[in-house]
């Protein structure tokens, strides 16, 4: 049996347990938060199926204690951390870089990533695959892309939109449906 290429830790935030992978090179994998380290390692594993628990590196370490601090409330900015995402798709390269470079509180839509690649409008389904994929949500900010017209859109993670919503509250956006003009109709 070989070594594994990847080692992986489970940590507690305000918002439920998150996990991290990685190898030499850099960050992995990031599993957001779910409500136990068992559901988070079960998914961490799914995409790292080769990872075995591990101590973190200081890299790892302040890829961590930035998360603790995001869920929180804190702005954190992710920029300076190392990924390895291996082999990509040239495309989805792209559409990672542009992604990463939203800051705290900043928002687009997959349209306005496919745009700003000098793409067309039909790239935007393939923005959208590639929010799917992300390995390293929060790292690269996949929850700040949302659909045409400055909807939630989906959200892979746990929680699903949901989550998305919370993330965005969390840096300031309100996208909860608005309260009913109407709570009864007097009969």
């Amino acid at each position: 049996m070989g070594q594994a290429r990847h080692r992986y830790f489970i940590f507690e935030t305000a918002a439920g347990f998150c996990g991290i992978a990685w190898n030499d090179s850099g960050v992995t994998r990031f599993h957001l938060p779910a409500q136990s380290a068992a559901a988070t390692e079960r998914g961490l594993l799914r995409r790292s199926a080769d990872a075995l628990p591990g101590e973190p590196p200081p890299m790892v370490v302040a890829a961590i204690a930035a998360a603790r601090r995001y869920f929180r409330g804190e702005s954190v900015d992710f920029s300076d951390v190392n990924l390895d995402l291996g082999e990509q798709d040239p495309l989805f390269t792209a559409i990672y870089a542009a992604t990463r470079a939203l800051r705290w509180g900043e928002t687009t839509t997959y349209g306005a990533i496919a745009k700003s690649l000098g793409t067309g409008p039909e790239t935007a389904r393939d923005v959208g695959q590639a929010m799917a994929k992300n390995p390293v949500p929060l790292i690269i900010p996949c929850h700040r892309v949302l659909a045409a017209g400055g909807k939630v859109g989906g959200f892979s993670a746990p929680g699903g939109a949901d989550s998305k919503i919370r993330m965005l509250a969390l840096e300031g956006h309100d996208l909860a449906p608005p309260p009913p003009a109407q709570a009864t109709f007097g009969f």
